[in-house]
């Protein structure tokens, strides 16, 4: 339950930031990271786990985290703007393609061996992204953007070797000052920090506490489950985007975009088999990759 809750949370965070859509991305950004950080660290102090991130900033792998705080950074604006730009489908198509970039990051980076079956997922998304990409006479930047700022960033934490909550919280504490920075500029041109109406600026304060637990319930759910499970819950959040877009906002749903996500979904449909089938193997108890928002 926990799994299935964090993944639909994220499913759900279109409706949750397009709500903030007349307060610009970076604007919304920077509180998300201040009220991250704000909360996080409750979380941490309230349960005694501030000295795994005393022993993370002091490891040999602390520079590890600008790199990762720059991708989630950027894969955090760049979604905000999607989603208030009305490209909420395109973010969908980029958290499909998200697992199939981490087969290519395995290969390039770590010299995984592609099954048959990868290969072909591989090769079928390949063929759906590039019939979007002739049919619109432009490539789906974002979808791409999005699923490779959160591969990299996947990879450069796989490295680091820390809990999705202690890493998370570091990301955001780099990050605060700029974002504390930034909201003391508004504030001194006079622009609203908390928006307009109370509404607004409730959601506002509320980005932290948003932001950080599905986190915790992703950490929950990760550390009982079996890998083919959490392999099928995680499409749950895509695929709530997907209806968000297409039913809810009536988001252009072409030809184009419909042999594209056919590709995508029987690439994800054999890459989903193969890593059952690999799982069951095993023993079905690798660890997954950090969370997808």
């Amino acid at each position: 339950m926990a799994a299935l809750a964090a993944y639909l949370a994220w499913g759900l965070f279109p409706l949750y930031f397009r709500a903030l859509r007349q307060i610009s991305p970076f604007a919304i950004l920077a509180h998300r990271v201040v009220w991250s950080a704000a909360f996080l660290l409750l979380v941490l102090a309230s349960t005694g786990r501030l000295h795994g991130v005393r022993r993370a900033l002091l490891g040999p792998g602390a520079l590890t985290y600008l790199a990762s705080t720059a991708l989630i950074s950027s894969n955090w604006l760049l979604f905000i703007w999607a989603v208030n730009s009305g490209h909420v489908l395109d973010t969908s198509l980029g958290y499909f393609i998200n697992p199939l970039i981490n087969v290519l990051l395995g290969v390039a980076c770590f010299r995984e061996r592609l099954t048959r079956s990868q290969a072909v997922a591989v090769a079928l998304a390949g063929v759906g992204v590039l019939a979007l990409a002739i049919e619109q006479a432009s490539v789906p930047w974002i979808s791409l953007a999005l699923a490779v700022t959160f591969g990299l960033y996947g990879l450069v934490r796989k490295r680091a070797k820390i809990e999705p909550v202690e890493g998370l919280f570091i990301e955001t504490a780099i990050l605060a000052p700029l974002a504390v920075f930034y909201l003391g500029i508004l504030s001194a041109c006079g622009a609203p920090l908390f928006g307009s109406t109370a509404p607004i600026g409730a959601l506002l304060l509320s980005t932290g506490v948003v932001t950080a637990t599905p986190l915790i319930w992703f950490a929950m759910g990760v550390r009982t489950l079996r890998l083919s499970t959490m392999g099928l819950i995680q499409y749950v959040s895509p695929t709530s985007q997907f209806l968000i877009a297409v039913g809810l906002y009536r988001e252009s749903f072409t030809r184009a975009h419909g042999a594209a996500f056919a590709c995508i979904w029987l690439a994800l449909a054999l890459y989903t088999w193969d890593t059952l089938r690999r799982a069951t193997r095993v023993g079905g108890r690798e660890r997954l990759g950090p969370y997808p928002r």
